[in-house]
């Protein structure tokens, strides 16, 4: 029998020392999350790693196989491996299981869920839904996913002809050894110093890449397919997709993008503007300066400069804007525990 209680809001985060679990406990405290416990998992080699959570001092916690005792919701933010290992003997302790790593709705065992976009583009029945005996597993995509389909679903009332997305991801979408190599890369260098290439297989510092080195894994190229498939999975016809480019940038943190979008005929701009703020997106006015990656730190929202008319081409729109990368994917996270707490409630 299971043995989560249904009147319990025990949270247990897998993967806490990751960059995404440490956002995710922040991301929970800062939004009042009602928790009773929130409990730090990972493997072996970080358990015993003093921290804290709710304001209090607490160690992350060895994942065993007792670890989801009354647990209400399970996160999983640490690398996939550990998702695939553990999920299951979550859901058998009576855990709702929200997956940020992305391996369970690539392997169609769980159901994505972006809540913003709920009005206009609902979640899709996954496993476990019309009434079958398995529990309901979430998955929260990831930030370039979650920026991809909001620009699909501000712009699609205006039914665009085109749309064109590049995306511009930061080393921190690569967890710690991403944001140690940029930053050894780049001292190094200034230093006149051999630089470190274990993680992207190139030189990242002071540079754009539109390929990683041939031992990078996974390579940039299978990291757009895999944006570019989970985004079509998500809208399903629903909303146009967004053609997607990738190019790595020598930044540590924060989702930049440029988007292209073109019509029929000329659009309304304060149409647009007015559709992605009903999508939670911020829209800077005339007057403010757009949104940077230093800017957007810290903010749950994506954020978009004034939406601008090409110069050339009559129907045709450009849109810039950033979010914390790491703040946008668990943020959306937590909004799925919350609405099915409210739905809980209901």
């Amino acid at each position: 029998m299971p043995s989560g209680l249904p009147n319990s809001n025990r949270v247990a985060i897998v993967g806490a020392s990751s960059l995404r679990g440490k956002e995710l406990k922040l991301v929970l405290e800062e939004r009042n999350f009602p928790a009773d416990e929130i409990i730090l998992l990972d493997v072996s080699v970080m358990a015993g790693t003093l921290t804290e959570a709710g304001g209090e001092p607490t160690f992350i916690r060895e994942l065993a196989a007792d670890s989801f005792e009354k647990v209400r919701f399970a996160f999983f933010a640490g690398i996939p491996a550990d998702t695939e290992r553990n999920w299951q003997a979550a859901q058998a302790a009576g855990a709702t299981v929200i997956d940020l790593t992305g391996v369970l709705a690539a392997s169609g065992k769980a159901t994505s869920w972006i809540p913003s976009l709920t009005p206009l583009i609902p979640p899709k029945p996954g496993p476990g839904a019309n009434g079958s005996a398995h529990k309901l597993a979430y998955a929260s995509p990831a930030s370039p996913v979650v920026i991809s389909c909001t620009l699909a679903a501000g712009l699609a009332k205006l039914s665009p002809r085109t749309i064109a997305a590049t995306l511009f991801p930061p080393v921190s979408e690569r967890d710690q050894p991403g944001i140690d190599e940029l930053e050894t890369q780049t001292t190094n260098l200034l230093s006149f110093r051999p630089i470190e290439q274990t993680i992207f297989d190139t030189q990242v510092a002071f540079n754009l890449l539109s390929k990683y080195g041939d031992e990078s894994k996974p390579s940039l190229e299978s990291t757009r397919a895999a944006i570019a498939r989970d985004v079509a999975q998500y809208l399903a016809g629903r909303a146009p997709l967004p053609a997607i480019q990738l190019v790595q940038t020598p930044v540590f943190y924060g989702y930049a993008f440029s988007a292209y979008a073109e019509f029929a005929a000329p659009p309304a701009l304060e149409q647009l503007a007015a559709a992605f703020q009903n999508l939670g997106v911020k829209v800077a006015s005339p007057e403010d300066p757009a949104p940077t990656n230093i800017g957007v730190a810290g903010e749950s929202e994506i954020q978009l400069a004034p939406i601008q008319a090409d110069p050339n081409v009559a129907a045709g729109v450009w849109l810039w804007g950033v979010a914390d990368n790491l703040r946008l994917a668990t943020t959306n996270a937590v909004r799925i525990a919350e609405e099915l707490l409210a739905k809980a409630a209901a």
